[in-house]
């Protein structure tokens, strides 16, 4: 098969060549945009689920039909260990620049134009915040020092702005687990009043399955807020589809057998599904692809989320930590009572607690509910027991 025809393209947030199994929801997003833009009740939509599952697609779907309708985006991915003020600045300050281009500039843009200068004095008390704004500031506007009043100021002037040019702005965060829970408050209770006073700035966001969580312990109402979303592996026939149909625009075939493989070793995650599609094409000599081909291909896809998606992740943990999750590794896929992991390392639930939660902080575990504990990314275990093939180590 002709590798530079080769359809599939795995990467962090990369568009598959085909999108299965997503367009209600792309749909519902739009709906609730619109709704919001015209002044209307609506509750923006927030994506959780594993790594792999498609979240960031599914974002960047959305954000560009938002764009062609007109609508603003202020796309932001949220880093570990950088404040919310030095996420927000630079992309809304470019973001209004635009807004003011729509139209002969008025007086919602400019306002809100000082209203971000004055909140970018923030890096007195978040010293990443970095970019200068050199816009004048209005005294008394976003500029007391205190987040969550200062990002009321903010987000008000930006959707008075918004609703100036008959547009919305979109906030449009990826990865908002990352957001320390004061900061995240903050930035809930400013989005709960631009929507008391009906104004069109919202947010579209994704993150860990521990976002939802994180946004009731935040703010109680964030639940009437925002509309929680699971996202998971695709069902089998979208998988199949997603696979199959690249195949296809190509002008080649593949097997039902061949995708029933496919849908086999990947249990329908959208990360791993162009994985597998990538090396199945490349070793397939010819089409139809059989199940033949996908056997062939199934030792590189392994090594090749081995030595990327999953080693990335495995590179950044302790020791303390590796030995936690081979133990999670060796009980199955889980989720697990922190009892048992605690039993398979010899070790007191107690003394394990910081482990668990530093796991939980960088984003490798999460709490299905009390007491349990599961991998963020699918197919975790069986890396672990590849990488640490030994026994567990005291």
């Amino acid at each position: 098969m002709d590798a530079r025809r080769n359809p599939f393209s795995p990467g962090a947030g990369t568009p598959p060549p085909q999108l299965e199994g997503r367009d209600a929801l792309v749909e519902r997003a739009s709906v609730a945009l619109d709704r919001i833009r015209a002044g209307r009740s609506a509750r923006s939509l927030i994506f959780y689920g594993l790594r792999g599952v498609g979240k960031t697609v599914l974002l960047g779907a959305i954000w560009n039909a938002a764009e062609a309708e007109g609508m603003v985006v202020v796309s932001v991915e949220a880093p570990e260990n950088r404040s919310l003020p030095a996420m927000l600045v630079p992309p809304l300050r470019t973001s209004l620049l635009k807004l003011d281009r729509i139209k002969r500039a008025g007086e919602g843009v400019s306002r809100a134009l000082r209203a971000l200068a004055g909140f970018a004095k923030l890096k007195v008390k978040y010293d990443d915040l970095e970019v200068g704004i050199e816009f004048e500031t209005e005294p008394g506007l976003a500029d007391s020092g205190d987040l969550d009043a200062d990002l009321v100021d903010l987000i008000i002037a930006v959707g008075e702005a918004a609703k100036e040019r008959q547009t919305a702005v979109v906030l449009a965060v990826d990865e908002l687990q990352y957001v320390p829970e004061p900061q995240l408050a903050a930035l809930i209770a400013a989005l709960h009043r631009a929507s008391q006073k009906q104004l069109p700035v919202t947010l579209m966001a994704a993150g860990l399955p521990q976002l939802l969580g994180q946004m009731g312990q935040a703010k109680s109402y964030a639940e009437r807020l925002f509309e929680f979303i699971p996202l998971g592996a695709l069902e089998p026939e979208a998988a199949k589809s997603a696979v199959r149909v690249p195949v296809e625009r190509e002008g080649e075939t593949i097997t039902e057998n061949a995708l029933k493989a496919i849908l086999g070793d990947t249990e329908g995650y959208p990360y791993f599904l162009q994985e597998w599609g990538k090396h199945t094409w490349a070793v397939a000599e010819a089409s139809p692809i059989s199940a033949d081909d996908v056997a062939s291909a199934r030792e590189i896809a392994i090594a090749e989320l081995d030595a990327s998606f999953f080693r990335v992740r495995f590179d950044r943990l302790t020791p303390a930590e590796k030995r936690y999750l081979r133990a999670m590794a060796e009980l199955g896929p889980g989720p697990h009572r922190s009892g048992t992991i605690a039993d398979a390392l010899g070790i007191k639930v107690s003394t394990l607690a910081p482990v668990r939660n530093s796991l939980i902080t960088k984003g490798m575990l999460f709490s299905p509910s009390h007491g349990d504990t599961a991998f963020t990314v699918p197919l975790f275990d069986a890396f672990m027991r590849r990488v640490m093939p030994g026994p567990l180590s005291p």
